[in-house]
């Protein structure tokens, strides 16, 4: 993750939360990259912005890419794993929100196919601190 603003207070506050820790009154919380993308920049235009490799991938679909479909991936000449990478990993608390509009936007077209890749979802890596330890 590179950060490229500078605010010290909330630049520190926002690593510490997404390092899940500090005070917080709800157990195990998650940050949610997928959910912020669609409530924080629905259309996708910052994220166009830092990421040309994309900027042909239509609407809120610019925050999953590899959820996508094929034809949508071809149509933008995004190919997964050359030109833009495939997900290191996906939570599970993710899917909710993929695929899904932003509040306020209207529905987009998808292509019938299915996501040209499917990552492993993973229970997470080491952003997702929890209390619990599985064994």
């Amino acid at each position: 993750l590179l950060k490229v603003d500078y605010d010290v207070c909330s630049n520190y506050g926002n690593w510490l939360y997404s390092a899940g820790i500090g005070n917080d009154p709800r157990d195990n919380r998650k940050f949610n990259m997928i959910k912020q993308g669609l409530d924080y920049d629905g259309n996708g235009d910052y994220v166009r912005l830092w990421l040309p490799e994309l900027q042909a991938i239509k609407g809120a679909d610019i925050h999953s890419p590899w959820a996508v479909s094929s034809a949508a991936l071809s149509q933008a000449g995004v190919i997964l794993g050359e030109s833009y990478p495939h997900p290191v990993v996906t939570a599970p608390e993710w899917s909710r929100h993929i695929n899904q509009r932003p509040q306020g936007q209207s529905p987009h077209p998808r292509g019938k196919k299915g996501p040209a890749h499917t990552p492993v979802q993973h229970r997470g890596i080491d952003f997702y601190f929890s209390r619990k330890k599985d064994a």
